[in-house]
């Protein structure tokens, strides 16, 4: 027997789910192998025995369970390291967006007619209804013959058919249309996290200054080998990862590292892909080629992550595997066990029995759990808390830790001035001659220093010509009374004898995580600036109500130790530093196996932990990958946010338990009266309605949620 791999492009994979669905279809066809479905990647891979199964018949069976296989059979699926491959085609051309569009059609066709002619209202919504239901009831056949018999197409379908037969034909139409919509909405937020991962791979430049024969010449970065040499100017991105082999240059590492001051490089330093080059060229041997740099296994973490990452179970889909057949069971021993053990009645006991069904009717569950998730979500938006589906607002509502980066997310993302020693003058007057050296700088610490002086309105001296940089030491011009220099302690140091008083200082001030610099004039000191990147206002407040709710937190950070401690221990949490983006990964890992764990994100950085974590949470003011891979995004660029989703969640889980009681409930108490005769069956149909007004009701209460922190989620 000789086997033929086959790889497929399958649109409208939003979930495990799916997956597991089209994995258990595929495997039941003869010769048909080694089955993997990725819905992280829309991707299908299989081996199959063409005289026993065709690939027609494969891409039939996909296309019968609601997937769109999009690639030719035999061809090569779309990779992450092909750049901009990833996205997705518009979804509003896509099927699923069709049967919106056909369904919300149907039901406003309805409608209107029913406001134009009442007596043809029932007809028109009946119409509506079984139209709308034949895509969802071919599904659901599919998935039955295909070995998922309860999946959420079926329990949909038997709540349809029973509104139907209820005659809540009006019902029924609105609530197909509704979960068409939302199968919608989670295959656009699907499509957008995939896309997320293309925004990383343009990290890396498309060229490289590639050395060779003496000469230099652009070639494309997939040509490049490990020990080739390349040049890396002032502004360029690095190319691949490599070791600096000639030059000195302080080198933007936050794209990847998250690290938010630059890091001075000199010969024997490790730079990586994607960082960026700020001031003197440099030389570079490299050591990683462009499929196994630092860039590609973020992607590959990313791809891996979201792949092996179980969203939450649909808690209808989980009910509905015992619940639909145990009631169809029941109804039909209600019908049949009294007349033929105890020689009653058929009649009153098939009446009886479709009273039961009637009750049965699984409506006021199928909305439970989706009318308490859209709520939710819409609470959530009111208040700029975007959750991209419901099986990430239920998570949130169960986490026992949550993981903080530093840079961006605790922190302010940029340094700020914190200290101003004056050692000759005043303190303005050293922030003043600080802020003529570093005019026309575009460093971190030369911007934040002009700022500050800005926000002083001070009037900075002219200089004469342009400032003269040496990397990762210090800026020098020339000023009316002489020359100036804003540098490191260490270049202060090499300089001029630096006073035992100044010397202390300087270092109590780094002990706090600061960085300093010096403000010299010729050959004396007449100043000290400390800086750092600051926390958020609300950052220390959002960690102490997060621990009231009984939340473990931690700072997860490639920054350095020192600074990692400073400001952890100010804001009352643990830290974890010198992090790299594979060392967050692990760190996720360990804390996720001891329970459900949330990552809060704002850089490219973060991308892996965002996707690992039981939830993955992004400031809205961070990069578009992190935006793009988490399963939640703070819009408001607020810590106090990620206190208000948890808060949320737990109010939306409440919710969804209490309309399940309500309506297990009422079925419970009307079938207990059914079986005494009492319940009659439009009784039955009210307990069924009755139900689901009394859930959706419920539900609808969490638009009152309000964000502030005064919020108790228990009174939910």
């Amino acid at each position: 027997m000789t086997e033929t791999p086959l790889k497929l492009r399958i649109e409208g994979m939003d979930c495990g789910a799916c997956a597991l669905k089209i994995e258990n279809a595929l495997k039941r066809l003869p010769g048909v192998s080694d089955v993997n479905v990725n819905y992280g990647l829309q991707s299908l891979t299989l081996a199959f025995d063409e005289d026993r199964t065709s690939s027609q018949a494969i891409e039939h069976k996909i296309r019968a369970l609601g997937y769109a296989p999009v690639a030719p059979s035999g061809a090569s699926l779309p990779q992450s390291s092909a750049r901009g491959k990833l996205n997705d085609g518009s979804w509003w051309r896509s099927r699923k967006a069709r049967l919106v569009i056909g369904t919300g059609a149907l039901l406003l066709a309805a409608f209107v007619t029913s406001r134009i002619n009442p007596a043809l209202s029932q007809w028109a919504y009946l119409v509506a209804a079984i139209v709308s239901l034949v895509p969802f009831v071919r599904r659901a056949a599919a998935g039955v013959l295909s070995g998922t018999p309860f999946s959420i197409e079926t329990l949909m379908s038997i709540a349809a058919i029973g509104a139907l037969l209820i005659g809540a034909v009006e019902e029924a139409a609105v609530v197909i249309f509704l979960f068409a919509v939302g199968e919608l909405l989670e295959t656009v937020a699907a499509g957008r996290a995939r896309a997320g991962i293309a925004a990383l791979i343009d990290l890396v430049p498309r060229v490289a200054l590639r050395e060779q024969d003496g000469a230099t010449a652009n070639v494309p970065v997939e040509d490049l080998r490990v020990g080739d040499v390349v040049v890396v100017r002032p502004g360029d991105r690095v190319p691949s990862d490599g070791a600096v082999i000639e030059g000195t240059s302080e080198v933007n590492e936050a794209p990847v590292t998250g690290e938010s001051m630059p890091v001075l490089k000199e010969v024997g330093a490790t730079v990586y892909a994607g960082s960026i080059n700020a001031h003197g060229g440099l030389r570079v041997r490299i050591t990683r080629t462009a499929a196994d740099n630092t860039i590609a296994r973020i992607v590959h973490m990313v791809e891996e992550a979201q792949a092996s990452k179980a969203p939450t179970a649909r808690f209808i889909d989980r009910f509905s595997a015992g619940y639909t057949p145990a009631a169809m069971l029941a109804a039909v021993l209600i019908v049949a066990i009294p007349p033929l053990a105890l020689g009653q009645d058929w009649s009153t006991w098939i009446y009886r029995g479709l009273a039961t069904l009637l009750i049965a009717c699984p409506c006021a569950l199928v909305i439970s759990t989706p009318a308490a998730i859209a709520s939710g979500l819409a609470a959530g938006a009111r208040h700029g808390l975007l959750v991209k589906g419901g099986a990430a607002l239920e998570t949130l509502g169960k986490v026992k830790t949550i993981a903080f980066d530093k840079t961006g997310t605790l922190t302010l993302g940029q340094p700020q001035v914190t200290d101003i020693v004056a050692v000759e003058g005043t303190e303005d007057a050293v922030l003043a001659k600080a802020a003529a050296v570093e005019r026309d700088s575009s460093h971190p610490l030369g911007l934040a220093i002009t700022q500050a002086a800005e926000a002083r309105r001070l009037a900075v001296p002219a200089s004469f010509g342009g400032g003269i940089a040496v990397p990762g030491k210090a800026v020098t011009t020339r000023l009316k009374d002489g020359f100036a220099s804003v540098g490191s302690p260490r270049f202060a140091a090499e300089r001029v004898d630096v006073p035992v008083d100044v010397a202390e200082r300087i270092a109590a001030l780094e002990d706090d995580g600061k960085t300093v610099v010096v403000v010299l004039h010729g050959k004396r000191i007449v100043g000290v600036i400390a800086l750092r990147d600051e926390p958020r206002e609300d950052a220390k407040a959002s960690v102490a109500a997060l621990a009231a709710l009984g939340i473990n937190t931690v700072m997860l950070t490639g920054d350095n130790r020192r600074t990692a401690d400073a400001i952890a221990g100010a804001l009352g949490l643990h830290a974890q530093a010198e992090l790299l983006p594979d060392a967050k990964l692990q760190a996720i890992a360990a804390i996720k196996a001891s329970g459900p764990v949330a990552m809060i994100g704002d850089g490219i950085n973060d991308a892996p932990a965002l996707a690992v974590a039981s939830v993955g949470v992004s400031m809205g003011g961070g990069t578009d990958v992190a935006l793009e891979t988490a399963d939640a995004a703070l819009l408001k660029n607020r810590v106090l946010g990620v206190v208000e989703l948890i808060r949320l969640s737990r109010a939306t889980l409440a919710n969804i338990w209490q309309n399940i009681g309500l309506a297990l409930g009422l079925k419970g108490v009307f079938l207990g009266t059914t079986l005494f005769g009492v319940t009659t069956l439009w009784m039955a149909i009210l307990a069924d309605t009755g139900a689901t007004v009394l859930v959706t009701a419920n539900a609808l209460r969490l638009l009152g949620f309000r964000g502030g922190r005064d919020v108790d989620a228990r009174r939910w």
